[in-house]
């Protein structure tokens, strides 16, 4: 309740909004179109196999993203194969963080398709526009009409079933434009239950529920200027996570922001977008549908942000420029309640996140100097203040005595590439340097229970800065009919964070194995490959292609956990009149570089085989599409390296999808 009232005194005090996309305005500037035009590019929020896809699914298509699984929901997204951890993921530039202890709340889970328009992501330093970071940045932009000369209304609905767990989804979208008035809506809602393998076996504890709505209002103050204001409200239910010992009962989260735009028809300044925003988020994950348990656990948490971002684009003649401000204050809050098998009474209490606030103000850059037409250099940096503050910090002192109760720290950022194309063939190269601060988690997390290797975590508020190293490079060739794109970056990272058993300490959790404290390795490496191929067989037909590789070891030269081993996708793509057929396969191979000494063994290769079918027609001018489909068709059973604990993914799934703009 007290957030609503938050809300309403928020948006009762600030009269602002963020413009959306003014590239409708009258001016006659030519240079301000073209910097508006170049950022109105966006993709669909789908793949070419699937339509009604989840955020998560459309984030699988790149190839620099891979996933943790735990369950069938709120997949946790590994950028350049690391963890959150070291990846900055954003929405519309704001700073949103779970309140899971066990990340099962990642940012990417609290939005839904239909209220983005794009997702930008950013590798390394390359990323650090929107603060430090050592994997890079995942920015999911949200949907903004842009204002209209004459009035207008548009608008979306799909639906569409999946049989192997039953889920049936209903998407909507609504949106009225004006020359002075722009409103967004949208609304969701997904059910899903427990999901079968390839073995037609039932995976207990794999269902969801999910309902997401957001709203957006923009005015224009004036030719060249508008104000917004934004909400996002998101809930799940009853989610569970088969790869856990306990589920999720509730997750809710509203995300807001006010802001104001301006243009400017002159001079070296282009635009000037600021946005004051605020966030909360609480989750509750107990073990209540797990009867099994001897002694049963609730472990809730709360995470509450309140932001700024303030961002300037500069433009004169071949020089472009991006100065970011970004400053945000973090509360997160995480308790263990312990009981016997009689809930009503409690015999231990703790927090697993002690009230740790975090404030960060920094300063980022990103430039772009046209040396010729076919050559341009880009550079950049950012400087970061971070400062934690632990509430409880007696917990703390358990395993660290006299750990002190603040902690300032430094994060600098520096990046260069330059880009040349010659004809047909384009190439890049460029390099790296930035820091990053601990997690909650890494530096005040106390007795983090991580059921992949059954080991209890302790924080440690003492330990580095993460210090990253990289480099990379990219070559391609682009014609009518084919293209050829490789790409290749190596990260080497001083005092990398990971676990590591203590010699102190018994475990909380009698489902663990010992105790593990977050300490800093000398260094760490990290290699990273994908190719990606295209081909037009002939004007309907295309096929695409595309390998990713990844090596990871430690300053010992042991393997890193959760690094994808060789994996491929294929897939052909067929248009004949208003038909669509779409086939696909991919795998990865046997995962021999795996790392017992986190959890990790062995897994085997697979192959998996999709194809879709869809059909394009019109109600009253309106354009409709049907689509049926099939995942898995082989009934393939398997588990992938990133499957915590080997939970099997769904075997063959059937879905089926109709969409139709209002």
């Amino acid at each position: 309740m007290k957030y609503i009232i938050t809300l309403l005194l928020f948006w009762g005090i600030c009269a602002n909004g963020q413009n959306t996309k003014a590239e409708k305005d009258s001016t006659k500037s030519v240079e301000l179109e073209e910097v508006v035009i170049t950022a109105a590019i966006k993709k669909k929020i789908e793949t070419e196999m699937k339509m009604a896809v989840s955020v998560d699914e459309f984030l699988a298509s790149s190839e620099d993203i891979s996933f943790i699984k735990r369950g069938a929901y709120a997949w946790e997204p590994l950028l350049n194969n690391m963890s959150t951890e070291r990846s900055t993921i954003t929405i519309d530039g704001m700073h949103i963080f779970g309140a899971c202890t066990d990340k099962m709340d990642p940012v990417t889970s609290y939005i839904e398709t239909n209220n983005i328009s794009e997702i930008d992501i950013k590798s390394g330093q390359e990323g650090s526009l929107h603060g430090a970071t050592v994997a890079g940045s995942i920015d999911l932009k949200r949907k903004s009409t842009p204002f209209n000369l004459y009035k207008k209304w548009s608008g979306s609905y799909q639906t569409g079933f999946e049989l192997n767990n039953k889920q049936f989804f209903n998407l909507g979208n609504v949106s009225y434009s004006s020359d002075k008035f722009v409103a967004d809506a949208s609304i969701s809602f997904r059910e899903a239950g427990n999901y079968s393998d390839g073995n037609n076996k039932e995976v207990n504890h794999s269902q969801y529920n999910k309902f997401n709505t957001s709203i957006g209002l923009a005015y224009k103050t004036s030719t060249l200027s508008s104000v917004r204001v934004e909400a996002i409200f998101d809930q799940a239910n009853d989610v569970g996570f088969p790869a856990l010992p306990m589920d999720l009962w509730l997750s809710r989260a509203l995300i807001t922001s006010a802001s104001y735009k301006q243009l400017f028809e002159e001079g070296l300044f282009k635009v000037w977008d600021t946005k004051v925003y605020f966030n909360a988020i609480e989750h509750y994950m107990d073990d209540t549908t797990r009867p099994e348990n001897l002694v049963h656990m609730d472990m809730p948490g709360w995470s509450t942000t309140y932001g700024l971002v303030s961002k300037a684009t500069l433009k004169n003649e071949r020089f472009f420029s991006e100065i970011q401000l970004n400053a945000y204050n973090n509360l997160s809050i995480a308790e263990m309640r312990m009981y016997p098998q009689d809930r009503s009474e409690r015999t231990m209490f703790a927090y697993s996140w002690p009230s740790v606030t975090t404030t960060v103000a920094g300063i980022s850059m990103n430039n772009t100097w046209e040396l010729s037409e076919r050559s341009q250099l880009n550079f950049g940096g950012s400087l970061t203040i971070n400062y934690n503050h632990s509430k409880y910090v007696e917990f703390n002192w358990i395993f660290h005595p006299g750990t002190p109760q603040e902690k300032t720290r430094i994060l600098p950022s520096l990046n260069t590439s330059y880009q040349l194309d010659i004809n047909n063939f384009n190439f890049s190269i460029g390099t790296g340097y930035g820091h990053r601060a601990p997690s909650v988690s890494e530096g005040y997390g106390y007795y983090i229970y991580n059921s992949f290797d059954r080991y209890d975590y302790i924080g440690n508020p003492n330990l580095k800065n993460e210090i990253s190293y990289e480099g990379h490079a990219s070559a391609g060739f682009k014609n009518e009919k084919a293209s050829v794109q490789a790409k290749v970056n190596y990260f080497y990272i001083k005092n990398y964070i990971i676990g590591r058993v203590l010699s102190m300490g018994s475990p909380m959790n009698y489902q663990s194995v010992g105790v593990k404290g977050y300490t800093s390795l000398d260094h760490s490496t990290l290699f990273n490959f994908s190719l990606n191929t295209s081909y037009t067989l002939f004007d309907d037909l295309h096929w695409k292609g595309s390998l990713t590789y990844a090596r990871g070891k430690d300053e010992n030269e042991k393997n890193l956990p959760f690094i994808r081993p060789l994996s491929y996708q294929t897939s052909l793509n067929y248009n004949y009149e208003r038909f669509g057929f779409q086939t696909s396969v991919n795998g990865d191979i046997e995962q021999i570089n795996y790392s017992p000494e986190y959890g990790e063994d062995q897994t085997p290769s697979y192959t998996i085989w999709n194809l879709s079918v869809d059909y394009t027609f019109y109600i009253k001018n309106k354009k409709t599409v049907l689509q049926l489909g099939a995942e898995n068709v082989l009934n393939e059973y398997y588990s992938t390296y990133a499957d915590w604990g080997n939970i099997p993914r769904m075997g063959r799934n059937i879905f089926t999808s109709l969409k139709f703009n209002l």
